[in-house]
């Protein structure tokens, strides 16, 4: 499935909560090292999200501390790697939807 299908969806889940689609460029940029103009290509090109996510320039370490479920399934305990980084960025997603403040999201404090 290509990356730039599902961002849309992604934003709409962020703004019906009251958040902006800035927020979650930051957090696609803080996951994935990718610029603003580098997430834009990406989307432009439409690549898969495999490509996505491998072609990555510097995925975040700090991704590791992202625990929690979605879709019924511990984030955590996810074997696949390309399964597991669609899946962190869900998760953070969903803590923009909750409200969570951008700092916890990040994981700036741990």
């Amino acid at each position: 499935m290509s990356f730039s299908r599902v961002y849309p969806l992604l934003v709409a889940k962020a703004e019906r909560k009251g958040r902006t689609k800035a927020e979650v460029d930051e957090i696609i940029r803080w996951l994935t090292g990718y610029t603003q103009e580098d997430l834009q290509i990406q989307l432009e090109n439409q690549v898969d999200y495999e490509t996505f996510f491998t072609k990555a320039p510097c995925l975040n370490p700090a991704r590791q501390l992202i625990k929690g479920v979605v879709c019924g399934v511990r984030v955590e305990d996810i074997q696949e790697p390309i399964m597991k980084e669609i899946r962190y960025l869900d998760k953070l997603i969903d803590e923009l939807a909750k409200g969570k403040p951008m700092d916890k999201i990040l994981r700036k404090n741990n």
